[in-house]
């Protein structure tokens, strides 16, 4: 199994969330209320969206594919969470760890760009109302939309490959809840200076370059809502993407804290609880945050609801 110290690796083992086996079932308990909490909610977000006519715009194109991205998120590392708390399995396949690294950093960078583009469309709306439906047009629309999903994944087999070609050896434990790059890292035989360096420059380029153009696209946005007279207006405009601006602070925040520091300064106890809240919690957060002050959302779930339970 060992030849010059490296290991073939068959499985690795993941550290788990928690070290105290008396939290196991409230944890899990926890986690799988959030986990259908997420489901559903972004499931009827989808659903109202799909089926209300009056929802059909670029906007709300932009969140569908955002909740079902979530959806995706979310069961890339809660289910496996969910069955270490239960039969304490902390065991995982190379080639499970493999995808669920992939498809995770996929997403993550996917969601990155969609809300770029979020950000680009309420631009749009609030600068160019005029021009808007000629300029997000439903062509430009899809183009957007899978730009954003094609360029996420192709970020993620440039990051995948580089891990995954790495001499791993030692204990194969891997210190988080998931397979993730920086304790994958940890556990390689050699020198991941030039992995390092591919995180800060391409997961940086996408990071913070989706967050420069979303700050670019609310300096307009803010520019112009101060020049709009009256206070009506003014919180009309600043109401349509102020639940994207705080959705906005909330990813980002956690994604650049987690990923654009010196490796150094990581410490996986700090970490582990960092991830839960952009990997679970947010994804739980966002049905909740784009209808909690979107009437017209509300409205039409609320019609959605009342049908699916047989209420007139």
């Amino acid at each position: 199994m060992e030849e010059k110290n490296f290991t073939i690796v068959v499985e690795f083992t993941l550290s788990g969330l928690t070290d105290h086996p008396e939290l196991q079932l409230i944890l899990f308990l926890m986690f799988l209320a959030i986990y259908l909490f997420t489901i559903l909610g972004n499931s009827l977000l989808i659903t109202t969206i799909s089926i209300d006519f009056h929802l059909h715009t670029p906007m709300y194109f932009f969140l569908s594919n955002l909740s079902f991205l979530d959806i995706c998120y979310t069961s890339v590392t809660v289910p496996k969470m969910l069955e270490t708390f239960l039969f304490d399995k902390t065991t995982i396949f190379f080639s499970s760890c493999v995808t669920q690294m992939f498809c995770y950093v996929a997403l993550a960078a996917t969601e990155c760009l969609l809300l770029a583009v979020m950000a680009y469309d309420r631009y749009v709306a609030i600068c160019y109302p005029l021009r808007y439906q000629l300029i997000m047009s439903q062509k430009v629309c899809i183009l957007l939309a899978v730009g954003s999903w094609v360029n996420g994944f192709l970020n993620s087999a440039l990051h995948t490959t580089l891990t995954f070609q790495l001499p791993f050896c030692g204990s194969l434990k891997i210190d988080h809840y998931f397979c993730d790059i920086p304790p994958l890292l940890k556990l390689a035989c050699v020198d991941t200076s030039a992995n390092q360096i591919a995180v800060m420059m391409a997961g940086g380029a996408i990071s913070l370059g989706s967050f420069l153009l979303t700050l670019i696209s609310y300096t307009f946005i803010m520019s112009t809502i101060v020049r709009i007279r009256s206070t009506e207006g003014k919180l009309k405009a600043f109401s349509t993407c102020a639940s994207h601006l705080f959705a906005v602070t909330l990813f980002f925040g956690t994604i650049f804290f987690m990923y654009l520091r010196p490796s150094g300064s990581y410490t996986m106890e700090t970490d582990r609880v960092v991830s839960v809240f952009y990997t679970i919690i947010i994804p739980m957060l966002n049905p909740v945050i784009y209808s909690f002050r979107n009437k017209d959302v509300k409205g039409a779930m609320r019609k959605v609801l009342e049908t699916c339970l047989g209420f007139t």
